[in-house]
């Protein structure tokens, strides 16, 4: 950690990393002006969220095993590419339809560097420093999804939405010249030299399957989507049981850990991503908030996560991630239920700083020892693939609850413009947020263990 190639890594990944949660919250402040300008509907709207998060979620284990089989920085470099032209297609968009189809490349980059921003440092750092790369690492990138609502409503207010994307361009310019300047490469190179093709298109046909069909629910469509997802499914379990390199080895989730800790990265991700939906659109649709000030507001999370975050992950090395897994979740429901105090006649200091603050402050107490968990429950050798996974959970929860949340709420249509209809809406999700983490600390309480992981040699090698 101490190197100059040490805190490259960790700069690199943490600025690719930084740039897809960015762009999964910076939206959410721009939304309402996106639909003012190109005249989306609800739906649209909703597509210029999901069809990112679709994208990433169906791609993202095939980009972490492709990162593990032919090089963790190479594949990195190449995502960051495609992740910045995608980006300049989004800032020049006419219309929602083309937005939508810029949207869906940029996962298709963000599926290639957001698994090789954590299997790069996996496969650099020696296994004692790696909890406090992966501690910094979770700070600093958690720190770029809180900040999305700010500058999203600082260059909504004062420039134009379409900077949004614009602004990833210098952002990937400098993470490609740390990447292939400073950062060494790394592979798993114990493969039996079989690519698995089938693996991969069945992968991609699952999680794309399942996830289309729920964002549509009640489209004729949807029910056959969900079918091909299933089958898809299936046909992957069965295709990576057989072949002797699979892409997703199977064994993985013999381990009780890593299994239980996916499960509550799903659960968690998903209040998450919802909370900061719903949050930004009820202070600017009920409240009466500009689209700066409503970034603004969630400002405290950005700060506990500065100031916390790699304190959260010390902690969780000192006294095992089991409490912190639990009770940071548990502080996020609080918060969240807080969060009802946002209605017509808001007062910021009474009824929005204290529930943002409460909930910034569970999200730093949690998400370093999660990751850490998640990683030390693999074998070196699969550091992409299990940082896939878990940036598939993750993804595949936010995108649920966006798309469902709303639906389950009672809104539809325009209805994120009519503060009377988004607010009864707002107030029912934010229970649901509530329960929805409450049920994540359960999970790590009742199934992680504080006791050491089984520990693998590892199977990784610097090129």
């Amino acid at each position: 950690m101490g190197t100059p190639t040490g805190r490259a890594v960790v700069a690199a990944a943490t600025l690719g990393t930084g740039m897809t949660l960015l762009d999964t919250t910076v939206v959410n402040v721009a939304l309402r002006t996106i639909g003012r300008d190109l005249d989306a509907t609800l739906a649209e709207l909703q597509w210029i969220t999901n069809g990112y998060l679709l994208s990433l979620a169906s791609l993202i284990l095939f980009g972490g095993w492709l990162g593990d089989r032919f090089g963790r920085r190479r594949v990195f470099v190449i995502g960051t590419v495609a992740f910045a032209v995608a980006s300049l297609l989004c800032g020049l968009a006419p219309t929602p339809l083309v937005l939508i189809v810029a949207r869906i490349l940029q996962g298709v980059g963000a599926a290639m560097l957001a698994p090789g921003s954590l299997a790069m440092m996996q496969g650099a750092f020696r296994p004692a420093d790696r909890p406090k790369a992966i501690g910094a690492w979770s700070g600093m990138a958690a720190i770029a999804a809180a900040v999305g609502p700010f500058v999203g409503g600082l260059l909504v207010d004062y420039a134009s939405w379409r900077w949004i994307f614009l602004i990833n361009l210098p952002l990937a310019a400098l993470t490609i010249w740390i990447a292939v300047r400073s950062v060494p490469e790394s592979q798993d190179r114990s493969g039996c030299g079989r690519v698995d093709i089938a693996g991969a298109a069945l992968a991609t046909l699952a999680l794309a399957g399942v996830t289309y069909g729920i964002i549509q629910w009640g489209d004729p469509l949807a029910w056959a989507a969900v079918v091909v997802g299933v089958a898809a499914s299936v046909g992957f379990v069965i295709a990576e049981s057989r072949h002797p390199d699979p892409m997703l080895p199977l064994s993985l989730f013999s381990s009780r850990t890593f299994s239980s800790a996916n499960v509550m990265t799903l659960l968690v991700y998903a209040a998450l991503g919802a909370v900061m939906f719903f949050v930004v659109l009820q202070l600017q649709t009920v409240s009466g908030y500009d689209a700066l000030p409503a970034g603004i507001s969630m400002l405290p999370v950005t700060i506990c996560m500065v100031l916390l975050a790699s304190r959260g992950g010390a902690l969780g090395a000192r006294i095992g991630p089991r409490i912190p897994m639990s009770l940071g979740p548990l502080v996020m429901g609080g918060g969240t239920l807080m969060l009802l105090a946002i209605g017509d006649d808001v007062n910021y200091w009474s009824d929005v700083l204290p529930g943002v603050t409460v909930f910034g402050l569970g999200l730093a107490l949690m998400v370093a020892p999660l990751t850490a968990t998640v990683l030390a429950a693999a074998p070196d050798r699969n550091a992409g693939v299990a940082s896939g996974v878990s940036n598939a959970v993750a993804r595949a929860g936010s995108l649920l609850s966006v798309a469902v949340l709303p639906v389950a709420v009672g809104l539809s249509g325009e209805d994120y413009a009519d503060p009377v209809a988004f607010d009864a809406g707002y107030r029912s999700a934010m229970v649901a947020c509530a329960a929805i983490l409450v049920a994540g600390g359960l999970v790590s309480w009742f199934t992680i263990r504080n006791s050491v992981l089984v520990e693998t040699p590892p199977a990784v090698h610097e090129l």
